[in-house]
Order: structure tokens, then sequence, then C-alpha cells
């Protein structure tokens, strides 16, 4: 049993959508640990100081993981490891174990000397709060960049080998180390607690790699020269590509460390509303990234950019499929979406209204995060991992520099605070202001998105009419499937069913499918190709007939 387990986890998938679907499936199953995670905290602290101190925390060492521990990402060692995959010998595997000693090393140092400063830095990034808690849960939290960085080397042999099953499951277990942190460590460590699940699930999203990676063996080692001229090597590739990783850390930096001026519980409804975006993201962006990226890899590699260009359109064409539909239902089911994941205990309906608001301005730039994260890849492809930087930068500047001109605006102006907080039904919550800083990231993501894609479809000749003619047909579809959920709500609202847990679900599943089945029938009124597509994939998925290399329609759309 045993066995047959380890082989179904190890077991190879091709071809990017069904690659995608497992990703999908897998990064479904991720969030939903994540979402009940987020429902224990909202429950058991709601939106007080106490949780705006655990977010706080976490900005340190998630900055590290991506300044960091990132430079040894899969995005560049991948093309190494696949240029000693084919010379053989086992090569890859030695080089890949001299990588992961010299990372330990440097990243254990690079730890050991922010472990002393961690007083001063918090001071910096969250001068409102000066609890010694903060000091002590950044000092365990720093345990979490060194082993998801080893992690992170591991997952580049794990796409080498297409085990992508493995390589969902890590997810996984990282979010059941932190719930395990807040049931059962939390009550007898207190804050530590949190800290302790969080490392409990790093180690776990380490460790579950580490078999499948030992158990092969390699006949030839690398010579010490030679690693730490292709160290260098993938140094240069992934400075660039981290510096860019790092300016998403940092706009949440700036962001927190702002909300941190704000009322009491503003980082708390930030970092749930971010989190609860983060869903879709995943699950779409994520996704179809990951799962095009080897394919990317091995096609530039060989040279065949005309089939390159039509493999990144196919993708790009099911990001926006599925990415526009999302966006237009979380922001009509927000409320019902905010109050069944986190609406429990501590949590109040004026932190479920507050959290919606947000949650509905950081989902206008879903769409743009999924496509930037598959233009960045298409960049690493290619060996390029410098351009993914200029958007980068431009997503720091939008971003900080938007969310303080908005807080100013909203401040100033009467009427701009009362259209925004009667459009999103907050007007009487207090704390609104941190609405600001939802919309100042999402302008930060559409700007990003823009200056990427410009480039993109110069430098690697997208198709962009098709791509539009998508855009539109998706918009149209989903905004007709969404007034149709909207007249449900409007109808149930009425019923009195709704002030139970069951009631509201039953009333978001209800306006949701009915508004998903009518997107679908329009979309397959217009002759829709990515919906025929994505049908055609999932058959093959589940069908009992084994799966070719890489689908048609993969490549010839």
């Amino acid at each position: 049993m045993v066995r047959s387990l380890l082989q179904l986890v190890g077991r190879e998938v091709r071809g990017m959508h069904q690659a995608a679907y497992v990703l999908a499936a897998f990064a479904l199953g991720s969030q939903l640990l994540a979402l009940v995670r987020d429902r224990l905290l909202a429950a058991t602290f709601g939106a007080t100081h106490t949780l705006d101190l655990y977010y706080a925390a976490f900005r340190i060492p998630d900055f590290l993981f991506a300044t960091v521990a990132s430079l040894l990402s899969l995005y560049a060692l991948l093309p190494i490891l696949t240029k000693y995959e084919q010379e053989g010998g086992g090569r890859m595997l030695s080089f890949l174990r001299q990588i992961l000693l010299v990372f330990f090393v440097g990243m254990g140092a690079i730890s050991a000397a922010v472990f002393l400063f961690v007083p001063s830095i918090t001071a910096w990034l969250a001068p409102t709060i000066t609890s010694p808690d903060l000091t002590l849960l950044v000092r365990i939290l720093l345990l979490q960049p060194i082993l998801l960085g080893a992690s992170n080397i591991l997952a580049s042999y794990t796409q080498l080998r297409s085990r992508f099953f493995l390589y969902s499951i890590s997810p996984l277990l990282y979010n059941i180390g932190i719930i395990f942190g807040v049931v059962a460590l939390y009550p007898r460590l207190g804050i530590a607690g949190l800290g302790w699940g969080v490392v409990l699930g790093a180690a776990m999203h380490f460790l579950v790699q580490l078999p499948f990676f030992t158990s092969e063996k390699a006949t030839e080692t690398v010579s010490v020269r030679m690693m730490w001229r292709d160290l260098l090597h993938v140094l240069t590739l992934s400075v660039p590509r981290t510096l860019a990783l790092a300016a998403g850390q940092l706009s949440l930096l700036a962001l927190v460390s702002i909300a941190s001026y704000l009322a009491t519980g503003s980082i708390s409804i930030f970092m749930f509303a971010y989190n609860l975006q983060a869903v879709p993201l995943t699950i779409i962006g994520v996704s179809y990234s990951v799962a095009a990226f080897p394919t990317l890899a091995r096609l530039h590699a060989d040279g065949e950019h005309a089939e390159f260009s039509r493999y990144l359109e196919t993708a790009m064409r099911h990001i926006f499929f599925w990415a526009i539909p999302a966006t237009v239902f979380v922001i009509v089911l927000r409320a019902q979406l905010v109050r069944v994941i986190l609406g429990a205990g501590a949590f109040s309906w004026s932190d479920t209204r507050l959290t919606a608001a947000a949650l509905a301005l950081f989902v206008l730039s879903l769409a743009a995060q999924s496509v930037t994260l598959l233009i960045a890849r298409a960049y690493y492809a290619a060996g390029n991992t410098k351009k993914p930087l200029y958007w980068g930068a431009v997503n720091v500047a939008v971003s900080i520099c938007g969310a303080l001109l908005c807080v100013a605006i909203f401040h100033s102006s009467l009427f701009m605070r009362s259209f925004i907080e009667t459009m999103l039904r907050v007007a009487d919550i207090p704390g609104t202001t941190v609405l600001m800083l939802a919309l100042g990231y999402a302008l930060g993501a559409v700007a990003q998105f823009a200056v990427g894609f410009s480039l993109f479809a110069r430098d690697f000749h997208i198709n962009t009419s098709r791509i539009s003619a998508l855009v539109f047909q998706s918009f149209a579809a989903s905004v007709i499937g969404s007034f149709v959920s909207y007249l449900v709500l409007a109808v149930t609202g009425t019923t009195g069913t709704i002030n139970t847990v069951l009631g509201l679900v039953l009333q978001g599943a209800t306006a949701g499918v009915l508004g998903l089945t009518v997107t679908g029938l329009v979309l397959y009124s217009l002759g829709n190709q990515e919906l025929c597509e994505a049908w055609t994939a999932l058959h093959r998925r589940f069908a009992p007939i084994p799966t070719v290399s890489i689908e048609t329609t993969d490549i010839s759309s």
C-alpha cells in the first residue's frame, strides 16, 4: 500500500492542460486548508492587535525568502539541470546536492545575522507595535525561509521529473502545520506556538520531497570548480528574478507598515483580503504558469520558437478564460464568501463587510496578476530574467505611491470617500481607510501587467487579436451570468434564510452555480474555443486512456 501511494505521488504528468488541472486541484486543496487556517485565526483573535502582530511578523521572513532564499530558484536551476540531465551519468543529482549544501550554509549564516537585529528591524517595520512578542515570533519564523528555500531547490528536481503530484503536496503540508500550530500549539505555548506551527509546516514542505531525491543515485560527480562556475551562472540568472520577486514583498512590507498607522485590526483586514484573493490567483495563474514552464524551457532550448509562441498564447488564453469569470463572481459573492470562510468566533459582521470590500478591490487585478506570472516565466524559460525586474519596479512604485495618494484623496475628498464607501456598502463602518491600501496594491498589479504585456507581445510575437476576442467573450458572458447571481442574491436575501452559515452557503452556492451555468451557456452559444479545449482536457484527464506526452491543443491552437 505504501509503495502504491509513493508511485501515485511520484508519477509523471504530461501535457500542459492536464498538468495545470492537477496543479489547480491540489492548489484548491491547499487554498481550502489556507482558508481553514484563516478561519481559525479569525475565530480565535478577530481583527485585533494580536493578529496584526502575527501578520506583521511574517513580513520579515517572507521578504528574506524572496530576496535571498529564492536566489537558487527552480526557474534559474532548471536550465542548468536540464543540461546536466542530457549529459547523463547522474551529474545533475551531484550538482543539486552540492547546491543544497551551499544553500544551507549561506542561508543559515544570513538568518543568524538577521536574528541579532530583529528588534531594530521590527521597530522600523511596525513602529506602532511595541510588544516583545513580535521580536520572539520573528525570530522563530526565521527558520521558515531556510526550509522553504531548500524545498524550492528540491522542487527543481521534482519538476524536471514532471512529478506535479509531489510538487503540489508540499503546500498542503505547509498549511496543515500552521493549522496544527493554531489548534494545538497556541493554547500551550502562546504566540510562540503559532510560529512553531509555521516552522513545522515548512519542514514538512521540504521533507516530503526528500525521499524521492535521495533514492536516485549519481554515478558521476561534478567538480568543485565546475559547480562554482554553474552556481555563478545560476545566480546571474536569479538575481534579476529575485529582485522582481522581492518587489512584490517590498510592496507588501510598505503597505503593512502603512496599515500599522491606521485603526487597530487594519493589518488583519488587509491580510485576510489579500489571502482570499490569493486563492483564485493560485488556482488559475500559478497552476498554468507552473505547468507551462518546463515545456516552454524545452521548446526554447530546442529552438522551436514558433511552437513556443503558440504554446504561450494557448496558456494565456486559458488564464484569461478562467480569471475573468472568477473576478466578476468574487465581486458579486464577496460578502457570502467572506462570511462563510471567516465569519466565526471573534470575527464580527463589521470585520466581514470590511474584508469583503477590500477583497473586491484586490480581485480587480486577478487577471493582471495571473497573466503577469505566465509572462515572467516565459522570459525565464527564454533565459531573460532582467525584463520582469523592470515591471516589478513599476509595481512597487505604483502600489506604494498609489496607496499613499489614494489615502490622501480618501481623507481630503468627502465625495470620493462617500462614493467608495457607498459602492462597497461600508459607509457605516469605521476604519475604511485600509481599503485604499488594497486599491493601491491592485493599481500596482495592473500597471505591472500593462508594461509587461506590451513588451511580451512584441518580444514573443503573440497574436493579441485572438486574446482580445476571448477577453470580450469571457467578460460579456461573466457579466450576464453574474447578473443572474445578483438576482438570486436579491431574492433570497429577503427570505430570512441567510442568518445561519448553512443559509449563506446555500444562498451563495445557488447563486454561483446558476450564474456560472448561464456564463457557460453564453460562451457555448458564442462558440468559445477555450471552453471546448477545457472540456477536452478534462475528459482526457479522467478518461481511462493513457495520455500522450503533449496535447495537440497545447501547441496547435
